[in-house]
């Protein structure tokens, strides 16, 4: 079979910047429907985008300015924050000065655990519900990093970025759209860039899978799917993992796709979500809550206090997402179910697929793509990854294997940090962050509706159409240490 020649990242993204397009999405703060980009499955008025405030501009392409050291603050010291401090205290030209948790205790033994690695003693916060306020008015903190329960992101990040800070918040930055469209116009009132703590973007298959499609391996790509599928029902129960059950009472309150950014994510990031294309459009779907009151039913004491509770949030939420480009992409969640742990990871196109967490290799994924590859016979995605290994892998990846989940916490803070001491462009910025957690509230919104598509609403306010880098940079070294 004679080759074919491969569809460069440009080359498919061309049509699409040469004709270009009107973007449109919905600022509220009650959270309504955003608006529609002509997309006919749409329901709803189409809504302008709210308008900036003068001298309010995009933070697109807006760069760190030059850190020679990166100092953090850390609000929420729980099993994700307490492990994240140690994590930023080991990246080259990074210190942590100051930690703080409503539980002051927490605070103290972070405290303790950095000065016994030999690191400085940050100043301690806690005891009340507003001394991360108190913590926010210090001048030696550059960057705040937040590891609360999700209710807290949106508040105590706009107070970071109000207070003159960069912030990194743990998913999602907000679960209601007036609350993402609030957290955007305050990074661009306050010129300090927000960024999702999205680790899974920087997985090693995550981000080889980015490569290969924005080098053409994939042909034109047309859909994915990626999620979050992981029995948490042992911890969700646990009385001492998730301070005050938080977690499991986010499943009492509402029906709605919680966490599916970790999947999500990825495949927006090869697709050039914001990019070059925009999603559209989305519709949920949602079985029967029936796995968390099965798992109580068997396994968990009647004096339990949550035998109180009513869990109402489906077991497994599904949305299914259009983008201006026709393509699509399915997001789901599931946390409830007795299933092994998997984020997905497809992305298919007109010359092959990927799927991770499916094949028997050591990288877990396999792949099908023309014309390497026949007989309708999956291969192991092993000498692939070899061979698109993003840089920060390549560079990293001793290292990263010290840090947590794989080794992905440690390239995202790594980069980081990186990206701050070298006065860089955020690979993930404040747009992308609303748009990958606006399937939190959308998902609500088509449920309510019965499944019918709702609009998602367009961050960029047009800046979409641009094709601009974002995970896929190019390898730059960390500034040395003086």
């Amino acid at each position: 079979m004679p080759e074919i020649p491969a569809l460069s990242r440009r080359s498919m993204l061309g049509g699409t910047l040469a004709t270009g397009a009107v973007a449109a999405g919905l600022g509220s703060a009650t959270g309504a429907a955003a608006a529609t980009s002509g997309s006919p499955s749409a329901a709803g008025a189409e809504t302008a985008a709210p308008g900036r405030r003068p001298g309010q501009k995009s933070m697109i392409n807006v760069p760190f300015e030059e850190y020679r050291t990166v100092r953090v603050g850390v609000i929420g010291l729980g099993n994700r924050g307490s492990g994240m401090t140690t994590g930023w205290s080991v990246i080259p030209g990074c210190v942590v000065t100051a930690v703080c948790d409503i539980r002051a205790d927490r605070a103290k033994r972070t405290a303790d655990g950095l000065v016994g690695d030999g690191k400085p003693r940050p100043a301690e916060y806690g005891g009340s519900a507003d001394a991360y306020a108190k913590m926010l008015r210090r001048d030696d903190i550059d960057l705040v990093y937040i590891a609360t329960p999700w209710e807290f992101h949106y508040e105590q990040g706009k107070a970071a970025l109000l207070s003159g800070k960069h912030v990194v918040v743990e998913l999602p930055i907000a679960t209601e759209v007036g609350e993402l469209w609030d957290l955007v116009d305050t990074s661009e009132r306050t010129r300090r860039n927000l960024m999702l703590s999205e680790n899974c973007s920087y997985g090693r298959n995550e981000l080889a899978m980015l490569k290969m499609a924005h080098e053409g391996l994939f042909g034109d790509v047309t859909n994915g799917h990626g999620g979050y599928l992981h029995d948490l029902r042992e911890l969700l129960f646990s009385d001492t993992y998730y301070t005050d059950a938080w977690r499991r009472r986010w499943h009492t309150r509402s029906t709605a796709s919680f966490y599916a950014m970790h999947g999500l994510a990825p495949i927006a990031a090869a697709m050039d979500i914001n990019r070059g294309d925009r999603m559209t459009t989305l519709k949920a779907t949602a079985t029967a809550p029936k796995g968390l009151a099965d798992y109580r039913e068997r396994f968990v004491p009647k004096s339990h206090p949550s035998w109180r509770e009513t869990y109402i949030n489906g077991d497994l939420v599904s949305c299914a997402i259009e983008t201006a480009k026709g393509r699509t992409i399915r997001a789901e969640h599931d946390v409830s179910s007795p299933r092994p742990y998997s984020r997905i990871n497809s992305l298919a196109g007109s010359r092959g697929i990927f799927e991770d967490y499916a094949g028997t290799s050591a990288t877990g994924g396999r792949i099908y793509v023309e014309p390497d590859h026949g007989g309708h016979s999956w291969r192991d995605f092993d000498a692939y990854r070899k061979e698109f290994d993003h840089w920060l892998w390549k560079e990293l990846g001793d290292e990263a294997e010290n840090g947590g989940h794989g080794g992905m916490d440690y390239i995202l803070q790594w980069r980081t940090v990186q990206l701050m001491r070298a006065g860089l462009v955020p690979d993930i910025d404040v747009y992308d962050s609303a748009s990958w957690c606006a399937p939190v509230p959308l998902s609500v919104m088509s449920l309510k509706k019965e499944g019918r598509p709702v609009s998602v609403p367009d961050f960029t306010r047009g800046s979409w159409v641009n094709l601009r880098s974002g995970l896929d940079s190019r390898s730059t070294d960390m500034p040395p240490v003086s």
